[in-house]
């Protein structure tokens, strides 16, 4: 069985996160990203929502409910509008698909580490058990 130092496993990992980098879906989130950053009217709702939510601080800050809820909901609005544009619902799309891409990735790292665990130890994979819990009567 190899053996393998810390470092090289870390520089594994790196070289993954580079090839992951350079998937489609993660090209894909970048185009839309920059669409996003150029689009001067999601930049303009941005800086809207931005500027409402620093308000919105200062009223609860304050106690001041009733401008809070006046805030809030113009904030719900304009958030509301923002999410009405193409290319948002598409960046945020976008981010779910790669979320969801990223966690298929860690879920299968985390299985097969366990798998690999449960074989170097003459353990069982189908119930999950390694050797030395099946050796020591599993309690």
């Amino acid at each position: 069985m190899a053996e393998y130092t810390r470092e090289q496993v870390l520089g594994e990992a790196k070289d993954l996160a580079k090839m992951i980098s350079e998937l489609e879906e993660i090209d894909r989130f970048k185009q839309l990203e920059a669409k996003l950053n150029e689009n001067d009217k999601v930049q303009l709702y941005i800086k809207k929502i931005k500027a409402l939510q620093k308000q919105a601080v200062n009223f609860q800050a304050y106690g001041k409910t009733e401008a809070l809820e006046k805030v809030e909901k113009e904030i719900d609005r304009l958030q509301d509008e923002l999410d009405e544009i193409p290319v948002v619902a598409e960046f945020k799309h976008s981010q779910v698909v790669v979320n969801d891409l990223l966690q298929m990735i860690s879920r299968t790292i985390s299985r097969e580490v366990t798998n690999e665990v449960i074989k170097s130890t003459g353990g069982n994979i189908l119930s999950g058990e390694t050797g030395s819990k099946q050796a020591s009567g599993g309690c």
